[in-house]
């Protein structure tokens, strides 16, 4: 389909008009990260580096930080496992109840974060008995990233023969074998794709770790909500928030670009 010069000159204004509404924001946090002035007054008055010095000098920031990445170490790990099980089990296998799977597998992810923190903190302390800390923590956050996981392994091995497995199996090859040596290979770029948004999912999960960490379980997110309202504490949470935004753009495009490979 070819647009008329003023069809592509609206789309393009349109276009830099969402851009402009989802970025600029960005942008104003980047500038304010460099204000001199400690209540962030605008326009600058001045520009200083001092409080990013003050933010890689903070102790409790960086056990934060600690935290956030074990727990997405954590989850990812579960949800790479759990994941990738479920999604041979309802690609390569027929069985009574196979759609109600699926829908409850990806549920999570839809559900409002409200939901599933409430819910998991009651069967975690009601039914369960636990006490809330890094292990709920990690599989709270476990329950929405298996599916970005599923999505990505169920994508591709819908877009892959099952030939090839049949074929390992007649040559005498095991489950294992033939996973190891045909099924992974297909399906490896899937799982890193996958693995890389579930880190960055559970990195900046904010509502369901409010519900499911214990009380001296830190995540950054959590220290970025604490310490936003502060006095002459918002300077720092602007340079963490612009460090978040640079470290996250990473994973997030190597993740799509593997994702779109066939």
């Amino acid at each position: 389909m070819r647009l008329s010069k003023t069809s592509r000159a609206v789309v393009g204004a349109l276009t830099a008009f969402v851009l402009l509404v989802i970025y600029a924001p960005l942008a104003v946090v980047a500038i304010n990260s460099f204000n001199s002035n400690r209540n962030m007054v605008w326009p600058p008055p001045g520009f200083t580096t001092g409080w990013w010095v003050t933010a890689f000098h903070s102790a409790g920031l960086w056990e934060a930080v600690l935290t956030s990445v074990q727990v997405a170490i954590g989850a990812t790990f579960v949800a790479l496992i759990l994941g990738t099980l479920v999604a041979l089990a309802l690609s390569r296998y027929r069985f009574f109840g196979k759609s109600v799977v699926s829908l409850l597998v990806v549920l999570p992810i839809a559900l409002p974060g409200i939901v599933t923190g409430i819910a998991l903190n009651n069967g975690f302390r009601t039914i369960l008995g636990a006490q809330l800390g890094m292990a709920t923590l990690i599989v709270a956050h476990a329950t929405f990233c298996v599916v970005t996981v599923y999505n990505n392994v169920m994508a591709r091995l819908s877009r892959t023969s099952v030939n090839l497995t049949d074929a390992s199996a007649d040559l005498g090859a095991g489950l294992w074998t033939t996973f190891r040596l045909v099924t992974f290979p297909q399906i490896r770029s899937a799982l890193f794709a996958g693995g890389l948004l579930a880190f960055g999912l559970s990195f900046d999960e904010i509502i369901v770790t409010t519900f499911t960490a214990g009380p001296g379980t830190t995540t950054l997110p959590i220290w970025i909500l604490d310490n936003m309202f502060r006095p002459g504490q918002a300077p720092v949470v602007n340079v963490i928030a612009v460090v978040l935004v640079v470290t996250s753009a990473v994973p997030i495009y190597f993740a799509q670009r593997l994702s779109n490979q066939d």
